[in-house]
């Protein structure tokens, strides 16, 4: 039986021992590596990340491609992504995240909309460069306003050779819009992180400084970076930095266009929210243009205040000036958020399991409502953002990297927190543990959560989460018992 104190780190540590009991001798000799408890003062959280998964213990990772398609350049609104490849991958892509955008889709937006080269046998055996190249041009009479075209490699592409370069240069010649091919083979690196670093390195290397761009400058000039505007959230955000006097010039990736990515060098500074998928091009941009980046985090508001001021002191007076206006006139609608709902949900214990940004970030949202975060992990965090969750964690905190389904669902029955913050594999299986559930990747079809409206959203949300009275319907399998 778990301690009456879950987030004590002895309890913590005998719970990590007995999930790891039911492997064989090598396979719990890997996995311990993963698991740890936060200790106050270490450097990290303890544990290894960015190593291949073990085959069979059910990872929840995705592969490259999902990274690159599915995350980075997906979002990109006016631009067509084909997905060069067989039809699964093409289809599971297909509008699987929340990326809202303005536009008309079909016409000048394609978000939503599956391109493949739907791969058959004989492509496999005779090559697909000479499909590709006429699939480019039927994109270009079916949808002619699009303002270019990404290729999105899928495993087959790597293991027979088509050379999806020489494609995109022949085709850029053709039709004068940006072709960019993209190397992100589905079966490359331990998982989807790696996707995003090579579509940062697509960015970097066939988008920007291929053409002259009319700009003009202001000394306001921001790029957001690494937002998805999953719900509506970099929406959220630009209100609060456009308030702020600051001008977003650029926005990656959600509702982005791509002549917002090849604008994005002019800019003064970059801000970016989910460091993992995209601190490669930021660390790129500081070293050729000699432009400043910063981590921000808009979940919940004591961190948003705390952003708004790290952001406003890069700027002059008046910036700073205005920063403190937005905090003061948001004010009044947080403080009645929390009146109305931390009194419901103070105590209340979270486990999260999330990728990018949020097993950190939403933790300072739960705090504003009074709830304790006893269990966080990254589907494929690398040993930097295990050094930033430091800074959110409390000591005893359960740690989990790249969990499997069954240590996940352990250490659920044994922590036995009132809600869990995961992806939508995990949704059903714990909700059937009879634990409450929120989907923190594309926030269960609501948002946004990001910024002060968001906030009040998200306290909304996790509410009707947590005292649904359907949680008193049925009885966890250890209160049945």
């Amino acid at each position: 039986m778990p301690l009456d104190d879950n987030s004590n780190g002895d309890f913590h540590r005998k719970l990590i021992e007995e999930v790891l009991e039911a492997y064989p001798d090598k396979t719990k000799k890997r996995r311990q590596k993963h698991l740890n408890v936060a200790e106050a003062g270490k450097p990290d959280c303890g544990v290894k990340s960015n190593i291949k998964s073990i085959p069979g213990v059910m990872t929840i990772r995705g592969c490259a491609y999902a990274g690159s398609k599915g995350v980075v350049w997906g979002p990109v609104k006016d631009m067509v992504h084909i997905s060069h490849g067989p039809v699964g991958c093409g289809q599971y892509s297909w509008s699987q995240r929340r990326n809202y955008y303005v536009g008309t889709t079909g016409v000048d937006s394609f978000v939503t909309m599956q391109f493949t080269s739907d791969f058959q046998e004989r492509d496999i055996v005779f090559g697909g460069d000479k499909k590709l190249a006429k699939i480019i041009d039927e994109i270009e009479t079916l949808f002619p306003l699009n303002k270019g075209i990404s290729i999105q490699s899928e495993c087959p592409i790597g293991l027979i050779g088509d050379d999806i370069e020489a494609v995109s240069r022949a085709k850029h010649k053709d039709i004068g819009k940006p072709i960019v091919p993209v190397r992100c083979e589905g079966f490359r690196g331990v998982s989807q992180s790696l996707g995003h670093h090579i579509a940062n390195d697509a960015i970097r290397d066939w988008v920007f400084d291929k053409k002259a761009i009319d700009f003009t400058p202001t000394d306001y000039d921001i790029n957001i970076i690494g937002d998805y505007n999953i719900g509506g959230d970099a929406w959220a955000s630009r209100i609060l930095l456009e308030e702020m006097g600051l001008r977003v010039v650029a926005s990656w990736s959600g509702d982005a266009s791509i002549s917002e990515l090849e604008r994005a060098p002019k800019a003064k500074l970059n801000l970016i929210h989910c460091y993992r998928s995209m601190n490669y091009i930021c660390r790129h941009m500081e070293e050729k243009y000699g432009i400043p980046w910063i981590e921000y985090n808009f979940f919940g508001p004591s961190q948003i205040a705390q952003s708004l001021r790290a952001i406003a002191e890069q700027f002059d007076d008046k910036i700073k000036e205005n920063a403190e206006k937005v905090i003061e006139k948001y004010k009044a609608l947080t403080d009645a958020v929390i009146a109305k709902y931390r009194p419901r949900l103070e105590g209340k214990t979270v486990m999260l399991y999330v990728g990018g940004l949020r097993p950190r970030h939403v933790m300072t949202a739960f705090d504003d409502l009074g709830m304790e975060i006893v269990g966080t992990g990254y589907e494929f965090a690398h040993n930097d953002d295990y050094q930033r969750t430091t800074h959110y964690v409390k000591d005893g905190t359960l740690i989990y990297d790249d969990v499997t389904g069954y240590e996940l669902e352990k250490f659920i029955e044994g922590v036995r927190p009132d809600l869990v913050g995961s992806g939508i594999k995990e949704k059903y299986p714990t909700q059937k543990l009879g634990v409450p559930f929120r989907q923190m990747h594309s926030w269960d079809y609501s948002g946004p959560y990001h910024g002060y409206d968001g906030f009040a959203i998200f306290a909304r949300d996790m509410d009707l989460a947590i005292n649904n009275p359907v949680w008193s319907k049925f009885k966890a399998p250890w209160k049945a018992a």
